[in-house]
């Protein structure tokens, strides 16, 4: 097949195309070149700019497109309508995001989607992301009707991913001493290696699937103990891990998901559901996972290679002054 792949090189854009390439298909990246330029030098990249012009795009024809760097329903539109005559089936990378009502535990595919006052709003928030996600869903459904794969994946991790929200915590464990962990092991955890999604993306697209499918892992109830002792594990350190209660860091204005990531609450309500999707669509449709020690050790030996020094990458999680004052203070309470 030829696929043709909207970004490609950050994240996931670049293993869909390491998926792609390894199952025989030829490769066309659009992109602005600001990113990974240089990766996949095999492939034929387009350069330009969605925002400004489409027309390297004209013209061409494809088996198949994937859109992994469309956020607004303006975009989405503009590019799926350039290519409903050029492209047989069209991809969208939406978000688990995009439900109206995290609050409720199960939901799938067929829960309500988030809506806007203003629907031409171009500013991304934390209330304004899943919306507008929902609204570039219909843009391209609206565009290529009947040909469109929406996936709706919740947190992404695994090698090059530049956010940091996953990689802190093999990279923490690994460090070891006292670690400062929020809420309780219990409380549960949604993630999808990257290269699972993006393997099982293009079987999808294989197959001709259409439709909506969230994409979110494990196939079993992982817990936040259960991931951070595989943390441990792979980081092969003196670490120990101090539970620290949410009223407490909620006090002390830590940041969820942020600060610490993959922390969801389990005090909020309205996000009580957040960590417990399904994906049994999509599983039905063979999507499978790889063991999540697999990805730990992989994330863990990525940032190894890639960064001397964890100070390098930007980032907004605990500093390590900050997580001891916050144990010290916790300690002195209990």
């Amino acid at each position: 097949m030829d696929i043709l792949i909207l970004g490609g090189t950050v994240f996931l854009g670049r293993h869909l195309v390491e998926a792609a390439q390894a199952r025989g298909h030829r490769v066309t990246l659009f992109h602005r070149g600001q990113h990974g330029a240089d990766l996949f030098p095999e492939a034929e990249h387009l350069l330009g700019d969605r925002d400004e012009s489409l027309e390297v795009l004209r013209g061409r024809h494809w088996d198949a497109a994937i859109d992994t760097s469309g956020y607004f329903p303006r975009q989405v539109q503009t590019t799926a309508a350039a290519l409903a005559g050029t492209v047989g089936h069209y991809t969208f990378i939406s978000s688990a995001s995009v439900y109206s009502d995290p609050s409720v535990p199960g939901l799938d595919e067929n829960a309500p989607t988030g809506t806007l006052d203003d629907p031409t709003v171009e500013e991304i928030t934390g209330e304004t992301y899943g919306p507008l996600k929902a609204l570039c869903e219909g843009a391209a459904e609206a565009a290529l009707p009947g040909r469109v794969l929406i996936v709706r994946p919740g947190l992404i991790v695994g090698p090059h991913d530049p956010s940091n929200r996953f990689a802190y915590w093999p990279r923490r464990l690994a460090t070891g001493g006292d670690v400062l962990a929020p809420g309780s092991p219990s409380d549960p955890v949604q993630i999808i290696d990257v290269r699972d999604l993006a393997s099982w993306i293009v079987t999808a697209i294989e197959a001709g699937r259409t439709g909506v499918y969230n994409a979110l892992g494990p196939d079993y109830a992982l817990t936040m103990g259960a991931l951070l002792a595989a943390c441990q594990a792979a980081g092969d350190a003196e670490a120990r891990i101090h539970w620290v209660g949410e009223d407490f860091l909620l006090a002390h204005e830590v940041q969820p998901w942020s600060e610490l990531p993959l922390w969801i609450p389990a005090t909020d309500p309205t996000t009580a559901g957040f960590s417990h999707m399904s994906s049994a669509r999509a599983q039905a449709a063979d999507l499978t996972f790889r063991p999540l020690a697999a990805t730990v050790q992989d994330t863990l030996a990525w940032d190894r290679a890639t960064l001397p020094s964890p100070h390098d990458r930007p980032r907004v999680t605990l500093t390590p002054e900050r997580e001891a004052t916050l144990l010290q203070e916790w300690q002195a309470q209990k």
